[in-house]
């Protein structure tokens, strides 16, 4: 059990806790049931824990520096006696709105363990659809017309309408571990729209064509180097955006020829550099004082929007169709015009599951009948030498 070097949950004993590979939950000796649980990302939550009728209950009070631990342990005294007599432990009713339960949701479990893209997409789907649909209803009212009602609002932005789906999913189940409903989660046997998945792969002239207007940009000063060089490296990696934008020089070791990512979209991870990748990096001018590879405008900063680089670039070369990703899907694309196995391409890619790298199956089905027709026809030439086309015309 982790204990605190002082004894009591405080202002600054809960600021100098600190966790490594996993999270943990540092108890008060002041008020027993009362803790902070720290998370290895630095994000610490108040809890409580206690017992009624032989069940042990464990709520989350507020994440840390949101509410002072002052207040926190007047509101876990408050909660331990609600639990110790039968009452709702946050002193609501089942009548709490949806609205109420979105920012629950969003202090307690999305600020906890989501990334901050995450959070972001998060915050847009429940503040433009979610909440101005059924905002207001009570939790334990929602039936399944509020659920297929936006639903089929949203059938025209099935992407949107889907997200809107899995974040209400993830909202109602919630609800019934917080004893906030019952009944079963409202969003079940509504079903999700087909997403039409885009797919853009650079050819190899468009890569050189590419290639030669960075090239050009650069050169007349009209796009800058760290952009460019940002642009370059996705092409060469197959990283995703952020992953080289937020890239410090830390993690960047050219001697072994790798970038060490942290914190990707999937946890840490190697990505290998290519020679040409390798070379980039190598004769890009680093900013004093500045950790990141790909610097931003203000000092210390990375580079906030590269979006906006690339609809210049992408104008340019004419190419309005490709999306920084497409820069991802075309690296996989080629790769597998070279013979590399899926499984080979999703480590490449950094993929943890092998339903994200089959989106390149039918480029894998193209390449081997390729590869076969050229195996046949080589076979072909030796043992059909000589003989006469059937199908040819007469003399």
């Amino acid at each position: 059990m982790a204990k605190l070097k002082y004894r009591s949950i405080s202002k600054r004993t809960v600021d100098a806790l600190s966790v490594e590979d996993r999270d943990a939950v540092f108890w008060d000796d002041r008020l027993p049931g009362f803790g902070v649980r720290v998370y290895p990302s630095g994000s610490k939550v108040y809890v409580v824990q206690t017992r009624h009728d032989g069940k042990s209950r464990r709520v989350t009070l507020g994440r840390h520096g949101v509410i002072t631990a002052d207040a926190a342990r007047r509101e876990a005294a408050l909660v331990i006696n609600r639990i110790k007599t039968g009452e709702d432990p946050h002193g609501k009713t089942k009548s709490v709105t949806v609205a109420e339960l979105a920012a629950r949701y969003l202090v307690e479990h999305v600020e906890v363990r989501c990334k901050e893209s995450t959070q972001r997409m998060y915050r847009s789907v429940l503040d433009r659809f979610i909440l101005p649909a059924y905002g207001g209803v009570a939790v334990a009212e929602v039936e399944r017309r509020h659920i297929a009602d936006l639903h089929l609002e949203l059938r025209d932005i099935p992407y949107q309408a889907n997200r809107a789906l899995e974040i209400g999913g993830k909202l109602f189940n919630l609800a019934e571990e917080w004893e906030l409903r019952t009944g079963g989660n409202p969003c079940r046997f509504v079903h999700k729209y087909p997403e039409k998945k885009r797919e853009r792969f650079l050819t190899d002239a468009e890569f050189r064509h590419l290639g030669e207007v960075l090239n050009a940009m650069e050169a007349k000063g009209s796009l800058p180097v760290h952009p460019a060089a940002a642009l370059r490296l996705l092409m060469l990696t197959g990283c995703r955006r952020n992953e080289i934008v937020q890239l410090e020089w830390k993690n960047v070791d050219l001697a072994a020829g790798e970038l060490r990512l942290p914190d990707s979209k999937v946890g840490a991870r190697l990505v290998p550099l290519s020679p040409a990748a390798a070379r980039v990096l190598a004769e890009l001018p680093r900013i004093e004082g500045n950790p990141w590879v790909i610097p931003g405008t203000k000092p210390g900063r990375h580079l906030a929007d590269l979006n906006h680089y690339w609809d210049r670039v992408r104008a340019e070369a004419d190419l309005s169709d490709v999306r920084i990703h497409d820069l991802r899907h075309s690296f996989a694309s080629r790769a597998l015009a070279l013979g590399e196995s899926l499984s080979m391409i999703g480590k490449l890619l950094g993929h943890n599951k092998i339903d994200t790298t089959a989106r390149y199956a039918h480029l894998a089905r193209d390449s081997i009948k390729a590869s076969s027709a050229r195996v046949a026809d080589s076979i072909g030439n030796d043992i059909l030498n000589g003989k006469r086309d059937e199908t040819a015309a007469p003399a």
